[in-house]
């Protein structure tokens, strides 16, 4: 172990001065941690010294859900407006400020469901949304329009519209649990959705988005992992967002379900004035690595209400990669994504490494700007490999194989939703535009089923 690691083993983080007296059989129950989570004015102001703004956030109406477990509270710099755990869980009155592009579903999950709290977005996977319960509420959630509202959570008959949409949807091989946080809820009902899961076979993988381990540490329990364990294979995530939130009890929690075999990543939220730094970062993604953590996922701040201070510049995020990649192990760089608003989904955004091509040679950059040349092979044959891929397993993905289609040679184009509409301009029909098989491209072995205009047209 290093130094840092044996810290982490034995350590343990201070309290906040209010729960000083309070045993360590009740501090290390996570339901006592749920059950005396902070959300009133008059018991943040006596262990942190509030600002006017915060004050004025905490006490809006309207604000979005506010509740900290005692654990995490305890990780907020009392004195100091700027810490970064403090800034992520306390509200400011700024957040309630409206901003160009705020939507209230920004990445239309809600227009993407084929059933409640179902997400079918991309052609293999899925994000079964099962809670609407956090055990802490981060001021920038991407889906505060229903998360931490108790009364938006989901139901038993919805979760069994949620399975029996997956059981009849051979297609799906990956399952994302998320909400809301699902470590959140009762161990019966978590263990008897993993347990439907686990019986559709054409179900790979499971996944689940976690932020209890970092809120909680508590609740990862010996029976949690236990449990977890027999729905391999299991996969988590969690939300680490800066350094300070990387704690011994933290550590611990890592270590358990690692020792379980459950992989573990870390998906953060590029944060103004929290973790919009190349150093921060940097600390950040090595400690991460040495729980046995892999950087997955840096994303830009969603277009939602209550995130607008906390949005970058994307130039910023690609600094950040542009500062990680070379400078650390390349394990350790995550992957920088825009959710396209709108739902197009992640987009992969990082620094340009190519910067020219010919016939024969790629001209690359590395992180300090060594230019090099690769020489490419002329008697390349990129068809030997047919008589395996004509073996090789494949799953359908109806109306989704996008850009791919094109390299596969498919397609000749992907239009834009309304293309034939607007070029054809209220054109009569007459003897130029009659023959239709003029606009079908010739194939050797066959030629192209056309498509209609009014199918291209809806095609986006």
């Amino acid at each position: 172990m290093t130094k840092l690691t044996r810290a982490w083993a034995e350590g343990s983080t201070p309290r906040a001065k209010i729960w000083a007296d309070v045993p360590d059989e009740q501090w290390n129950d996570w339901r006592w941690q749920l059950s005396h989570r902070v959300n009133d004015l008059a018991v943040l102001q006596s262990f942190i010294n509030l600002t006017e703004e915060e004050i004025a956030g905490i006490s809006a109406p309207n604000k979005f859900r506010l509740d900290i477990t005692p654990y995490f509270a305890s990780l907020i710099d009392p004195d100091d407006p700027r810490c970064p755990v403090r800034q992520q869980v306390i509200p400011k009155a700024r957040e309630l400020a409206a901003f160009d592009s705020m939507m209230a579903d920004s990445l239309a999950e809600d227009r993407d469901s084929p059933v409640p709290g179902l997400v079918h977005r991309y052609p293999d996977r899925v994000l079964m949304l099962v809670t609407t319960q956090c055990a802490s509420y981060c001021r920038y959630c991407t889906r505060s329009r229903i998360v931490g509202d108790s009364t938006a959570t989901f139901s038993r008959s919805e979760y069994e519209l949620q399975l029996d949409y997956l059981r009849r949807t051979p297609q799906v091989r990956d399952v994302l649990l998320s909400g809301g946080d699902p470590l959140t809820l009762a161990p019966r009902l978590l263990e008897y959705l993993l347990s439907e899961l686990r019986k559709i076979e054409h179900i790979e993988i499971i996944r689940i988005g976690s932020r209890v381990p970092v809120f909680m540490p508590q609740r990862v329990t010996d029976e949690l992992v236990d449990m977890l364990a027999k729905y391999h294979p299991l996969w988590l995530n969690i939300h680490v967002n800066h350094p300070k939130e990387i704690t011994p009890e933290l550590y611990r929690a890592c270590d358990k379900l690692t020792r379980a075999g459950i992989p573990l990543g870390n998906q953060s939220v590029l944060l103004a004035g929290i973790n919009d730094s190349v150093h921060i970062q940097r600390e950040l993604v090595q400690k991460l690595v040495q729980m046995r953590v892999r950087p997955y996922y840096l994303y830009q701040c969603d277009l939602v209400a209550g995130a607008g201070h906390f949005r970058t510049t994307v130039s910023k995020g690609i600094e950040i990669i542009e500062g990680l990649r070379g400078h650390t192990s390349g394990y350790a760089v995550p992957t920088y994504v825009v959710d396209a608003p709108g739902g197009g989904g992640k987009i992969p955004v990082s620094p340009q490494y190519l910067i020219s091509q010919s016939p024969g040679h790629v001209v690359l950059r590395n992180y300090e700007g060594f230019i090099t040349s690769y020489t490419e092979p002329t008697d390349y044959d990129p068809n030997a490999i047919k008589p395996l891929e004509e073996k090789a397993a494949k799953r359908p993905e109806p109306g989704q194989a996008g850009v791919f289609q094109l390299l596969e040679g498919k397609e000749l184009f992907i239009k834009p939703q309304g293309f034939e509409t607007i070029h054809r301009r209220n054109a009569i029909e007459h003897r130029l535009n009659r023959d239709k098989k003029k606009w079908i491209p010739y194939k050797k072995n066959g030629t192209a089923t056309p498509v209609p205009a009014e199918s291209a047209d809806s095609a986006s």
